[in-house]
């Protein structure tokens, strides 16, 4: 009987990947981009320092800050013009470096914003940083879920920014409080006690719609290898470990990712599963949260994994093991960093390392 409804469940599955839901439409097959960044070649046959360059496919990102540490800034600048989306893109890289490098990769942002990864391959990968990376006492890293690239990472950043400003401005949601307050002091390592950063990093292939890609894990596991070297670059650059947030199918990439984020918190919302059945089967010492909003669609997913199909246990589920965010007052499947709403208050709190 139990394989009986497994099998219904598999089912179930299958027709939400040939009809969509909610009324989207059904997804087209996406490839992950991997390996290093646009312009490898010529950044391994550079040898203007008179050295070779560390590998930007094999190199560990402890060995990349190492090598930049050692630079004048002379140097730093010749490679950044050089070679900008491989600095750009350059895991253990200094962030500041990274930013000025993507101001001059062509497409890449040239308006001040704080640009920390972009990968013009496919239908693009970005990362922005709010706030000040290496400096902050917190760092939180949004990570999205499916129809997100360079195209629309404007959900993403949306995201981000509002996570940021909760987190950084204690006082917004509070009736007749007085306006936000800045950083509380520093530590002796120099991090800014009461500041978070936050990263919008929409840095992997996400499926398109809800699709074969959508209900499957592939696009997952690239995904959760690129989000693994992503936040060893930016601890390897001294920024704080980070806390994930991690959005729909951005569970899936967070939960495979788990082991290796070396994370504080993960966070999964509007998730459709984490590829695991259990907090335990994660394999982390982060503490993992979940939310789910009454009115989110994706309570009409099947949280079973069958044939390849299906991301498995509901992380709100009581058996999972996951620490419950308040989301009864959010709306739908977008509506979890809306100001205002219970679920961004305690994103906030989690961010800041408050919440318990």
């Amino acid at each position: 009987m139990r394989r009986f409804r497994r099998t219904l469940a598999a089912v179930a599955v299958a027709a939400v990947v040939v009809t969509g839901t909610a009324g989207w439409a059904s997804g087209t097959s996406q490839t992950p981009v991997t390996g290093p960044p646009p312009g490898s070649e010529e950044w391994r046959a550079d040898r203007s320092l008179g050295r070779a360059l560390p590998d930007p496919g094999t190199a560990a990102p402890g060995d990349v800050s190492e090598f930049f540490a050692g630079l004048t800034a002379a140097q730093r600048q010749r490679l950044l013009v050089r070679h900008p989306f491989v600095v750009g893109n350059l895991d253990g890289a200094p962030p500041a470096l990274r930013y000025r490098a993507n101001a001059l990769a062509p497409g890449g942002a040239a308006d001040g914003r704080q640009i920390l990864a972009y990968d013009p391959r496919g239908r693009g990968q970005v990362a922005e940083v709010f706030g000040d990376l290496t400096r902050a006492g917190r760092v939180a890293v949004v990570v999205p879920g499916s129809d997100i690239d360079a195209g629309t990472f404007d959900r993403t950043r949306e995201m981000a920014r509002s996570l940021y400003e909760a987190a950084n401005d204690r006082a917004w949601d509070v009736p007749g409080s007085a306006a936000g307050h800045g950083p509380a002091g520093y530590d002796r390592a120099g991090k800014a006690t009461g500041s978070v950063a936050v990263v919008a990093w929409a840095g992997y292939t996400t499926p398109v719609g809800v699709g074969v890609d959508a209900a499957t894990g592939d696009l997952a596991e690239a995904g959760a290898e690129r989000l693994a070297r992503f936040t060893r670059g930016i601890a390897a650059t001294g920024a704080a470990r980070p806390a994930l947030f991690c959005h729909s199918y951005g569970s899936v990439v967070c939960g495979l990712a788990a082991q290796r984020a070396g994370a504080t918190d993960i966070v999964a919302f509007g998730s459709p599963g984490m590829r695991a059945d259990s907090v335990a089967d994660l394999r982390t010492d982060a503490r993992v949260w979940a939310a789910k909003a009454p009115s989110d669609w994706i309570s009409k997913v099947p949280h079973v994994r069958l044939a390849g199909l299906g991301h498995g246990t509901d992380p709100t589920a009581p058996e999972f093991g996951a620490r419950r965010v308040p989301a009864d007052d959010t709306e739908g499947h977008t509506g979890y960093f809306a100001r205002g709403t219970s679920s961004l208050r305690a994103f906030a709190s989690i961010a800041r390392g408050e919440a318990r």
